[in-house]
């Protein structure tokens, strides 16, 4: 599980990368590809052409730091390539790790109380 602090953004690049490419090339797709800065501190999430595969590249304030995972069973759920760029919540991002449908989760409606008299 990765914490994502309160108003970090969280990026995913919905087009396949290649995934040969470390976190200089990944870094390098976030400024030319993404428009982004990749030392922000903002997590940005890609895909391999196989739906198996997950690689995410944050900067800590430190340093880039890269995470990978593979399933070995089934395949994550991806958006359409057409999409470009999703932006999704921290819990939507730990639906998509755990390899579940994070594209249905929906945020509750919030109903503000009523007065009392």
């Amino acid at each position: 599980m990765i914490a994502v602090p309160p108003g970090v953004r969280i990026l995913l690049a919905a087009r396949p990368v290649d995934f040969r490419k470390g976190m200089d090339g990944l870094a390098a797709l976030v400024q030319q590809a993404l428009r982004a800065d990749p030392f922000a501190g903002d997590v940005f999430i890609f895909r391999p052409r196989r739906g198996d595969r997950v690689k995410i590249l944050v900067f800590d304030g430190t340093g880039l730091v890269l995470y990978a995972k593979r399933l070995e069973a089934g395949r994550f759920c991806w958006p359409s390539p057409a999409e470009g760029t999703v932006r999704l919540t921290s819990a939507q991002l730990a639906t998509l790790l755990e390899g579940l449908a994070w594209n249905v989760l929906r945020p509750r409606p919030v109903r503000r109380p009523s007065a009392a008299c």
